[in-house]
C-alpha cells in the first residue's frame, strides 16, 4: 500500500514526458513528495505526543481523581486498565477498517474521536464513568496507533524513512518525558478535569491540522473482511483474565468470580487460537509464528512490556503514597525515567551500526533487569532519591535500547508484503504485555494491604492513614518488583534465544546445500 502511494503520487507530479535529470540533483517530484512527507510527519507526531501525554499524566494525578471521586481502589485500577484492554483489543480491528475505508479517514476519526472523549471525561460525574470514557478514548487512540506507522511509511520513500520513522517514534519519548509533569500541574493547580481538558485544544489543532496536511490516497490493494469473532474472543478471554487479577486481592483467590474469569482466559485463548487457524482473514495470522526468530522476538517484546508495565506507575504511587509528596513533586521525580528513554532510543540506530538489533535487545533487557535491581534495593533499604533516580535512568535506558532494536529485528525478518500484519501483531502482544503487567502489578502491589486501606494507596494518602498499612505497601512494594525482576529474567532468556535462533538461521542460509560430488 506505501509503494502503491508513493507511486502514485510520482505519477500524478511528473511531467509528460519525463525530462532525465541530471545525476545528483534532486528531481522536483522528489522535493514535492519530501514537502508532503514532512508534513503527514508533522501530524503524526504532534498527535502521538498529546494522546501519549494523556496516560502518562494521568499516571501521576490518579491519586487526584481518585480522592475527587472518593473511588475505590477497583474503580482505579480501572481508570487504567480499561483504557489498555480496550485499546489492545481495537488495534487489528481499525487496522482492518483503514484498508477498507483510508488510512486518512480513520487518522482523522482517531483524532476527533480521542478529543472528545477527552471533554466528556472531565464532565464524568462519577469514577466509573470516568471507566466507560476511558473505553471511548481508547478507541480514538486504537485508531491513530494503527495508523500512525503507515501514514509515515506511505508518505516517505524508502531512502528517507528511516528518518522519519525515528522521529515519528521519538514523539512517544517526549510523551513520556512531558506528561508525568503536565499531570502533576495540572493536578495540583488547575483540578483533576484540565488532566483530561488539556487535550482538548491540542487535538483540535491536531484535527484541522491533519485534514489539510494529510494527503489523500486511494485505497489500494484487496479489501478482507473483518474477524468479528476473533475480535469477540480476545476481548474476551483477555477481559477474563484481567478481570480475575483486578479483583483477586478484593474478593480472594478463592472467589467463585475470580476462578471463573481465570477459566474463561485459559479456554478462550486455546479456543482463539485455534479459531484463527481457520478462518479466512484471520486477526492474528499464525503462520508467522512459524519463524522462529520472528516467534521469539515477538514472545520477547510481550515479556518485557509486562516486566516494565508498571514501573512509571508504581513510583508515581511510591512517592505520593510513602514519601508524601505532591502530584507535582512526583510527576519531577519519575523524569529520569522518560528522559533516560528518549536518549537511548534516539540513540539505538547509532549503537545498531556496531551491534546487531538483536545483540542489542539482549543488552536492553540486561540493563533494565540492572535498574530494577537497584529500585528493589532502593525500596527494601529506604534510600534516598539518588538511589531511586539512579535506578529509573538504567529502566529508562534499557528501554530505549531494546525497543527500536527488538522492532528492528522483528521487521526485518519480514517480506514487504507481509510488514503490515506482522506489525499489527507486534502491537497488538506488545499493548498485551503491558495490559497484563498492570493487573499485575496493581494486584502484586496491594495484596498485603486490609482491603480498606487500599483505596488510600491509590489516593496518595496511606501515609496519613495508618503507619502499619504503610509498612503493609512497602512490603506490595518489594514483593511487586521481585515479580517484575522474574519477568525480566524470562525477557533475557527469550532474547537470547532469539538471537540464537537468528545466527542459526544465518548460517544456514549462508552455508551451501551439499549436492552431489564428482569423481575428479
Amino acid at each position: 500500500m506505501a509503494a502503491d502511494a508513493r507511486t502514485t503520487s510520482s505519477e500524478v507530479a511528473a511531467p509528460s514526458p519525463a525530462a532525465p535529470e541530471p545525476v545528483g540533483v534532486e528531481a522536483p517530484d522528489e522535493r514535492a513528495v519530501m514537502k508532503e512527507a514532512w508534513r503527514a510527519l508533522s501530524v503524526v507526531s504532534l498527535a502521538s505526543v498529546f494522546s501519549g501525554m494523556s496516560g502518562s499524566a494521568l499516571n501521576v494525578a490518579l491519586p487526584t481523581v481518585v480522592r475527587h471521586f472518593d473511588a475505590s481502589a477497583t474503580a482505579a485500577s480501572w481508570m487504567l486498565l480499561a483504557f489498555m484492554l480496550a485499546n489492545t483489543v481495537m488495534m487489528i480491528f481499525f487496522g482492518r477498517l483503514a484498508d477498507m475505508f483510508g488510512r486518512r479517514q480513520m487518522y482523522l476519526m482517531g483524532l476527533a474521536t480521542f478529543t472528545f472523549a477527552s471533554f466528556l471525561c472531565g464532565l464524568a460525574p462519577n469514577a466509573w464513568v470516568v471507566v466507560g470514557l476511558r473505553v471511548l478514548q481508547a478507541a480514538g487512540a486504537a485508531m491513530l496507533l494503527t495508523n500512525s506507522a503507515a501514514i509515515v511509511t506511505a508518505a516517505f520513500p524508502r531512502a528517507r524513512l528511516g528518518q522519519g520513522m525515528g522521529i515519528y517514534l521519538a514523539s512517544f519519548s517526549v510523551a513520556q518525558l512531558l506528561g508525568p509533569t503536565v499531570g502533576g500541574v495540572l493536578a495540583e493547580h488547575a483540578g483533576w478535569r484540565w488532566v483530561f481538558w488539556f487535550n482538548v485544544p491540542v487535538g483540535l489543532i491536531c484535527l484541522a491540522w491533519g485534514a489539510w496536511a494529510l494527503p489523500r490516497v486511494a485505497r489500494a490493494g484487496e479489501r478482507q473482511g473483518i474477524d468479528v469473532t476473533g475480535n469477540l474472543l480476545i476481548l474476551v478471554a483477555l477481559g477474563s483474565g484481567l478481570a480475575a487479577l483486578s479483583q483477586a486481592t478484593t474478593l480472594g483467590w478463592t472467589s467463585w468470580l475470580v476462578i471463573g474469569g481465570l477459566v474463561v482466559f485459559v479456554l478462550g485463548m486455546p479456543t482463539f487460537v485455534l479459531f484463527e487457524r481457520r478462518v479466512t482473514h484471520p486477526l492474528v495470522d499464525m503462520t508467522l509464528f512459524r519463524n522462529r526468530p520472528f516467534a521469539l522476538g515477538l514472545m520477547a517484546s510481550f515479556l518485557n512490556s509486562t516486566s516494565q508495565a508498571g514501573v512509571l506507575l508504581l513510583f508515581s504511587l511510591y512517592f505520593q503514597a510513602v514519601q508524601g509528596v505532591d502530584p507535582l513533586t512526583a510527576g519531577l521525580r519519575v523524569l529520569p525515567l522518560a528522559v533516560a528513554t528518549l536518549v537511548f532510543s534516539s540513540s539505538s540506530g547509532l549503537f545498531q551500526r556496531w551491534i546487531a538489533p538483536r545483540a542489542l535487545a539482549v543488552v536492553g533487557n540486561l540493563c533494565t533487569g540492572a535498574g530494577l535491581v537497584v529500585l528493589a534495593w532502593s525500596v527494601i533499604t529506604e534510600a534516598d532519591y539518588v538511589a531511586i533516580a539512579a535506578g529509573l535512568v538504567l529502566a529508562g535506558a534499557g528501554s530505549g535500547l531494546f525497543m527500536p532494536s527488538n522492532t528492528t529485528a522483528l521487521m526485518g525478518d519480514m517480506s514487504h508484503e507481509r510488514l503490515g500484519i506482522a506489525n499489527a501483531m507486534r502491537l497488538m502482544l506488545q499493548q498485551s504485555g503491558f495490559v497484563l503487567g498492570t493487573a499485575v502489578v496493581l494486584s502484586v502491589l496491594t495484596a498485603p494491604l486490609a482491603p480498606e486501606l487500599r483505596q488510600f494507596a491509590f489516593a496518595g494518602t496511606l501515609s496519613d492513614v495508618s503507619a502499619e498499612g504503610l509498612a503493609d505497601l512497602l512490603t506490595g512494594y518489594r514483593w511487586t518488583l521481585f515479580t517484575m525482576l522474574a519477568l525480566n529474567t524470562a525477557t533475557v532468556l527469550t532474547s537470547l534465544a532469539a538471537l540464537r535462533a537468528s545466527r542459526r538461521r544465518l548460517r544456514e542460509e549462508v552455508t551451501p546445500p551439499e549436492g552431489p560430488t564428482t569423481a575428479g
